[in-house]
Order: structure tokens, then C-alpha cells, then sequence
């Protein structure tokens, strides 16, 4: 059994975030699955793909380590802005949209402030026959 696409509405969580949140994808593939968009692996950009995880705790986060240092080293989460450092890492290479790979269950993107990006939730179902 092959992993489910991804599409509009995913669940995605970041290791150093402190909410999941859906992921937005725009139709430019032209290819839906259940009536919304599928994901590529290059929708990765920050605020329009990938939406804040509510509080970064990374202390590779300038931010999140400027306030550590103020509360004198005590770990101070501060609002995330997700920067995502590549494509996704798809288990499904070999499925294209509009020549590129299909982002898929279980897909990866690292964060440059140190966080995987992950799919919990790819958005599309299955109905099971019986």
C-alpha cells in the first residue's frame, strides 16, 4: 500500500513548534485528489505552503536565543516563522504533478533553525471497500 498524497488542509507539526497547522497548496499542478490541490515536494514556502507552528523553541532561532540569553539562560519560546531549508523529502519519488515529485504521508523538510517539518495528517482519505 502506497502513502497517501498530501493535499490543501494538511495536518503538519514541527519538532521545534508548539501547534500543528495545515498546509496550504495552490492548484498550479492542476492536479486534484478529493476535490483539493495535491502538494509538490517545492511547496515549502515559508507563510504561504508552510504556516507558523505557534512558539519556536529552537535555541538555533536568533530570536528564541536573544530571549533565552535575556531571561539568563532559562528557555524562552518566542513566535515562530518557519524557514524551511530545501524540499520535502517524499517516500513517493516516482509520482509526478506538472513534473515534479508528489508530496506524501510520512514526507520530511527541515527547518534552518533545527526542526523536522512532518506530516501527520496527509488530508486525503481512503474509503475502504469491503
Amino acid at each position: 500500500m502506497s502513502p497517501l498524497p498530501v493535499v490543501a488542509g494538511a495536518l503538519l507539526q514541527c519538532a521545534m513548534g508548539t501547534v500543528p497547522t495545515p498546509m496550504n497548496v495552490l492548484p498550479l499542478a492542476r492536479v486534484m485528489v478529493e476535490g483539493r490541490p495535491v502538494a509538490r515536494i517545492t511547496d515549502t514556502v515559508p507563510g504561504l505552503n508552510i504556516v507558523p507552528f505557534g512558539l519556536c523553541r529552537s535555541p538555533a532561532n536568533p530570536v528564541v536565543a536573544a530571549a533565552t540569553a535575556a531571561a539568563l539562560g532559562v528557555l524562552v519560546p518566542m513566535p515562530c516563522f518557519p524557514v524551511p531549508a530545501g524540499p520535502w523529502i517524499s517516500p513517493v519519488t516516482r509520482t509526478v504533478a506538472g513534473g515534479l515529485p508528489l508530496l506524501a504521508a510520512g514526507g520530511t523538510c527541515m527547518c534552518a533553525y533545527g526542526g523536522a517539518i512532518t506530516v501527520q495528517m496527509p488530508g486525503a482519505v481512503r474509503s475502504q471497500a469491503n
